[in-house]
């Protein structure tokens, strides 16, 4: 982990230049979880570099007989506040985060963004989140992406439209990844499952 966010911390647009959106957010959340348990204010402030780029549209959709939640996944800006407080009484590491916060305020563009859509939902202890009917194109990488706003374990599934198993995220973590080639357009079902307490999380799509 150490050596990748060394690597990182050229910033967005070089180490990371070939990763997809949602692969940015994977990675991002990685270094940002071991940079809160290192309480380290560099490996924080690689995080936020990492997710920085990715420009996110909120999209109209709810689990399947689920709620609706308004939180979205942890922003950059969020990310690099955390990094500021971490950096009290260090002046350089102080001073890198201010660099990084002026240049990311200079780069947001304006209007409205296009890239990955994300909905946020509530799920209970134990419980079972359904998306039924999520269309992806054939020819092109899928890619799903669930991020806790918790410390829950959230797996990721999907199915396609026979019901067969094409992507699963099992670990132990509040994030997973999916990622698979369709052969042809079609409808996919995506079901998070929560193994542990009540929880948030952002569900993100290519």
């Amino acid at each position: 982990m150490m050596i990748l966010a060394v690597t990182l911390m050229a910033g967005p647009g070089r180490a990371t230049a070939e990763m997809s959106d949602i692969k940015r957010l994977e990675a991002s959340r990685m270094v940002y979880l071991e940079g809160l348990a290192q309480l380290d204010p560099y490996l924080v402030l690689a995080a936020s570099k990492i997710r920085a780029p990715v420009r996110m549209m909120r999209a109209d959709r709810a689990p399947q007989g689920g709620s609706a939640a308004q939180a979205g996944p942890i922003s950059a800006a969020a990310m690099l506040g955390v990094a500021l407080d971490m950096a009290q009484g260090d002046p350089v590491a102080e001073a890198a985060v201010k660099a990084t916060r002026a240049t990311m305020d200079q780069a947001v563009p304006k209007g409205l963004q296009g890239g990955p859509a994300f909905n946020s939902a509530a799920i209970v202890a134990k419980g079972k989140d359904r998306y039924p009917g999520l269309t992806f194109k054939g020819g092109r990488f899928a890619e799903i992406y669930i991020e806790g706003h918790g410390g829950a374990n959230l797996d990721l599934f999907v199915y396609d439209g026979k019901g067969r198993l094409v992507c699963s995220d099992t670990d132990i973590s509040d994030f997973a990844h999916c990622g698979w080639y369709p052969q042809s357009t079609e409808t996919y079902t995506v079901q998070v499952t929560n193994k542990g307490n009540g929880t948030q999380y952002s569900l993100v799509t290519n």
